[in-house]
This record gives structure tokens, sequence and C-alpha cells, in this order.
């Protein structure tokens, strides 16, 4: 008895607490990848110009340079590929809603055939489908999420995509920086500082992923780190040539 309590309690708490992350509103994915391509980008770009033994002055114009000009290529790269894919949506979006036009019992017995397939019985599932296309756009959402894996309802902004990922990468960019802007004069508090932002965003971002905090912040430590120190060695051997 107490373990069908148990249950129960446990049913109403799901029921009642029943929620998803957002995972189709064109944001999350460039700006995370933003951030962490800024920090990343940004830091590497600027211990590879301090390996040159360049001034202070060079390496924080290095850096501001790296910021605006990746900002603006993430957004418009950001931009394009939404965009693009937004329009080849749409597209097929339009020959399911021709289709459903011209040939409305076709695709009646199209869903219901799908209905079949898993496992509902045929009267039950060619009713289904006769209700369902009653509404033509309703018929349109359907087929969409049952043929193409979508929702008409739901697609990704250009726009917001754009935005996440120029203001993400300006952030993350802007932390290796930030140092020498409040008057540093060598590079460690700059990598410090950015390091630390590595982990951040990748605890952070383990918070939506449901990974552990501390993997993926490591992780994110890691994989800049060494991208800091590759460049850095590259720009003390580049140095040294061209000296």
């Amino acid at each position: 008895m107490s373990i069908i309590e148990t249950d129960a309690v446990l049913h109403e708490a799901h029921r009642d607490n029943h929620t998803h992350r957002d995972v189709n509103g064109g944001w999350l994915r460039p700006a995370v990848f933003g951030a962490m391509d800024g920090l990343v980008s940004n830091l590497a770009l600027m211990t590879g110009v301090a390996g040159g033994a360049v001034s202070q002055q060079t390496i924080v114009i290095t850096g501001l340079a790296g910021l605006a000009a990746g900002a603006f290529s993430m957004a418009a790269g950001e931009y394009t590929s939404v965009a693009s894919q937004r329009e080849l949506v749409e597209a097929e979006l339009d020959v399911e809603r021709r289709e459903l036009r011209k040939h409305p019992k076709d695709e009646m017995r199209e869903l219901a055939a799908l209905y079949e397939s898993r496992g509902v019985e045929p009267a039950l599932a060619q009713e289904v489908a006769r209700q369902l296309s009653r509404d033509p756009e309703q018929a349109l959402e359907i087929h969409a999420r049952e043929e193409l894996g979508i929702d008409p309802g739901d697609l990704p902004s250009p726009l917001v995509a754009a935005l996440s990922s120029f203001g993400a990468f300006a952030l993350g960019a802007l932390l290796p920086v930030l140092p020498y802007l409040l008057g540093a004069t060598v590079l460690w508090p700059a990598v410090l500082l950015a390091l630390v932002g590595l982990f951040g965003c990748g605890a952070v971002v383990a918070r939506v992923t449901a990974r552990t905090w501390w993997f993926s912040g490591l992780r994110q430590l890691v994989l800049g780190g060494a991208a800091a120190a590759i460049t850095y060695v590259l720009g003390s051997l580049f140095g040294v040539a061209v000296g």
C-alpha cells in the first residue's frame, strides 16, 4: 500500500512540474558558442601576439580589434545560417501546404497510415486523421511535425540568433582585454581572468545541458588554456624568427 501511495505522490509531482527547457528558441546555441568562441579566440589571439614580445598597446589594440571583428563576424554568420535554414523550412512547408490543398484525401490517408504504423487501429487512425484534417492549418502543423520533424510555430529567429551571438562573443572576448583596460601591464591577469571565465561559462552551460558543472567547466578551462599556450609558443617562435 505504501508503494502505491508513493507512486501516486510522485505521479502528482511529475504532472504538476512537468516542464522542459527551451531547446528550439534559436538563442541558446549561438549564445553559448559565441561566449566560448569569444573567450578562446581572443585569449589565443592576445597570447599569440604577446608571445612575439610586442608592446602593451599592441596587445590591447589586438584584443579590441579581435573583439569587434569576431562579434560582427559571428552575428553575420549566425543570421545568414539561421535565415537560410528558416527559408528552407518555409519552402518545405509551402510544398506541404500545396499538397494539402490539391490532394486533401491523399494527405489524410497518409496521416492515417502513419498512425497505423505506430500501432493505432486502422478505423481509429482514419477517424483521427479525418478529424485532425478539418482545419488546414492544424493539418499542416501535424504533417510538418510528423514528416519534417519541425514545429511551424516555433522556428528559430535569425535576428535573435545574431544578437545572441554578437552579445555573447563580445562579452567573452572582453574578458582577456579587461585587465589591460583597468591598468594591467603584464599578460598573466588577462590569462587568469579568461581562464576563470572559461570555467564559469562551462559551469553555467552545465545547468542547461544537465552535465556536472565541474566537468563542463574543467573541459572548457583545459581547451581554452591549451589554445592560449599553443598560440603563445607560436607567437614566441614567430617573434624570434621575424626579429
